[in-house]
């Protein structure tokens, strides 16, 4: 990685965006400069990045000139907006949002799942959703084993997955309520201190969150299989960072617990953490902070003729988003497919 890139990161104060600058630095990623942008009330603050201090920039139709990458964590909103001014400027844009996920034009990449798909950009990538990503990693190695069929998931999401006002929520929430007082609700319909909301995201006609559509409809496009059963109920928790997902798998051919985790321990990305006799099995506070998809409760599902439940944990700020975009950008170094100015 001789050469280096003019990196920006749009909506660089929020909390994903603040995960882009520290892994772009933690990873060595060749920035000759890192331009953070985000909204107008944001410009002049200053923000870290590795050993320096770089004023943030306010979000404009210029500011992409001589951009040889654009990393986007600012919203659906933002990234319809902007993106595309981007792209015609001339850098590659790595989008965080929904805006672009099904765009048949679009690829959806997760690099342990999906490299290949990156190649063939128009100048636009996006990053799939947080609850997504981590599971296609996990399921990527067993479908090539023995082609998946079914997914049923359950996922258990935390407060960071709506931004740093959720956290502060329900760091707040707990307060009041530990010291007997009435929660104030702001971020989220009713209280999340204590409690647990089988809602993310808007409802659709067929009562099911735009989330869990999110999640049927980005397996089947990372996964290249559209033949693949997805169904999904998604619940936010009192957990201040790190998803976990309750997933059960059915396959077109046998596979054994034992061989599953071979696998899934052979996979690049994933930690198997699965000893019932030592109560080891992934968890939010210990996956928060770090890298990999990590992987337990691996079992056999005895009501039907080839399942497998699987338990999966990510830090949903990084695996997730952040990191993911990162690899997305380390991919395209490496392939030499960044088309710079």
């Amino acid at each position: 990685m001789s050469q280096k890139y003019r990196v920006a990161v749009v909506g660089a104060t929020g909390a994903v965006g603040q995960e882009m600058r520290s892994i772009l630095s933690q990873r060595g990623f060749p920035v000759s400069e890192l331009l953070p942008l985000a909204s107008k009330r944001s410009a002049g603050i200053e923000l870290e990045f590795g050993d320096k201090c770089l004023e943030c920039r306010e979000l404009t139709e210029d500011s992409f000139e001589g951009v040889d990458i654009a990393l986007f964590s600012a919203g659906a909103e933002i990234s319809r907006t902007y993106a595309p001014i981007a792209r015609d400027a001339g850098c590659v844009v790595i989008d965080n949002s929904s805006a672009w996920r099904m765009d048949p034009e679009v690829p959806l990449v997760v690099p342990e799942v999906n490299p290949g798909d990156a190649a063939g950009h128009r100048g636009l990538i996006a990053n799939p959703n947080c609850s997504t990503i981590q599971m296609v990693v996990a399921l990527k190695p067993l479908y090539d084993e023995a082609r998946i069929t079914r997914v049923v998931v359950s996922t258990y999401q935390a407060v960071s997955g709506t931004g740093s006002e959720a956290i502060g929520e329900l760091i707040r929430q707990s307060d009041e309520l530990l010291e007997g007082m009435a929660p104030q609700i702001q971020v989220y319909p009713y209280q999340i201190a204590f409690n647990c909301l089988p809602q993310i995201d808007d409802f659709l006609a067929d009562g099911s969150t735009k989330e869990e559509q999110k999640m049927v409809d980005e397996t089947k496009k990372i996964m290249g299989d559209d033949a693949i059963a997805v169904t999904a109920t998604c619940v936010r928790v009192p957990v201040e960072n790190g998803h976990s997902e309750a997933v059960n798998v059915e396959f077109a051919s046998p596979l054994a617990p034992e061989r599953a985790r071979e696998l899934l321990s052979a996979a690049p990305g994933i930690v198997v953490a699965d000893d019932p006799t030592a109560r080891l099995y992934p968890m939010p506070i210990t996956a928060t902070g770090t890298d990999p998809v990590y992987v337990g409760r691996i079992r056999r599902d005895p009501t039907v003729p080839h399942g497998l439940n699987l338990w999966v944990v990510a830090d949903n700020l990084r695996k997730g988003a952040a990191l993911n975009a990162v690899q997305i950008a380390e991919l395209l170094v490496a392939e030499g497919l960044v088309r710079v100015p």
